[in-house]
């Protein structure tokens, strides 16, 4: 394993941001990992785990050691005749793995299409779209604990999944490594979920009447490539604001004044689109300096220029944050990870 110094992470995180890592790891097998891991231990070094940097905000330099988890594999278990276990390493790329699983024709993954970032971080962030979340075919993920060097597994109920929130992002940051994940997948009589988003218009224009998961693959794939900016092209993160969840009085409140307002009631709260507060606040295609709200998406801010610094796009993000708090009294809270 080859251990480098002052290396940039540039090419490490999909904003484009360039900043240092004291130390850099590149570890394919948990062997390397084990060695890395020791390595900062013995040096007293603060560890940092990168996937494939897609929600994650650099603001400075970064000492310590970081590793880039690469590791890969994947493989499966049938487990009925309609269930199939699939189980992927952490550095699988996680579109990739959607769509090996269908090519199989195993179902349950297909909304999550093109979301950028790898395996490893999709049970962190308990990602989902369009009606589907990762906890929804969640079995179990294999972990390192950083205190015993020891492989632990950790089922659904130690995760604690909630809005894309988990263990390892409270109680658990810091202190374990998501090696692989597994889930459960249908082989047949597949659940075919159309009715978030605009999938079922997509599908419609598509001319599909009956759709398989591949097609509704296909429509996710055509929605987000629609709005959503690519990072190899153009630096972000994809949403970079949560979808905030206000008491229902609170929301009747602001709904008296701004009667169009999109809401999803969810019991004693109502959860609204962050995307249409800031937009409405004009912020939708703003740029200031090297950093802008996208023109097509106001909730994914990018890179607009390549030399955007962490910090810059950190407080742009401070200034939507303050707009929106000011003209609705809704606090938005940061999807991604700040370091």
């Amino acid at each position: 394993m080859d251990i480098k110094q002052n290396f940039s992470l540039k090419k490490f995180n999909t904003f484009g941001v360039d900043v240092a890592a004291e130390y850099f790891a590149q570890v394919n097998s948990l062997e390397e990992l084990l060695e890395a891991v020791t390595f900062s231990k013995n040096l007293h070094l603060a560890l940092l785990v990168l996937g494939g940097g897609s929600n994650v905000l650099f603001t400075k330099d970064l000492t310590g050691l970081v590793i880039q988890l690469d590791l890969k594999g994947i493989s499966e278990e049938k487990i009925s005749d309609s269930e199939v276990l699939v189980t992927a390493c952490a550095g699988e790329n996680w579109h990739g793995f959607v769509e090996y699983c269908l090519r199989k024709d195993y179902g349950g993954l297909e909304n999550l299409s093109l979301i950028p970032g790898n395996v490893g971080t999709s049970p962190m962030q308990n990602i989902g779209a369009y009606g589907t979340e990762i906890k929804d075919t969640f079995v179990n993920c294999k972990v390192l604990n950083l205190k015993t060097l020891e492989v632990e597994t950790f089922g659904a109920e130690k995760c604690s999944f909630g809005y894309r929130e988990s263990f390892f992002k409270k109680e658990g940051k810091g202190k374990y490594i998501i090696l692989e994940v597994t889930f459960r997948l249908r082989t047949r009589d597949h659940v075919i979920k159309v009715e978030y988003g605009a999938i079922a218009s997509e599908l419609e224009s598509l001319g599909t009447e009956r759709p398989t998961i591949q097609d509704v693959s296909r429509a996710v794939i055509n929605i987000r490539q629609s709005k959503l900016p690519d990072p190899a092209v153009l630096g972000n993160a994809g949403s970079f604001f949560k979808n905030p969840s206000v008491p229902k009085k609170q929301f009747l409140e602001v709904q008296k004044e701004y009667p169009n307002i999109p809401n999803f009631p969810q019991g004693e709260f109502v959860k609204v689109p962050a995307g249409w507060l800031i937009e409405q606040c004009g912020w939708k295609g703003k740029q200031v300096g090297n950093v802008a709200s996208h023109k097509l998406q106001a909730l994914v801010l990018v890179n607009a220029t390549g030399g955007a610094s962490g910090q810059e796009i950190f407080d742009f993000s401070a200034r939507i944050i303050e707009s929106v708090k000011d003209k609705f009294g809704i606090e938005l809270e940061r999807e991604v990870n700040i370091i």
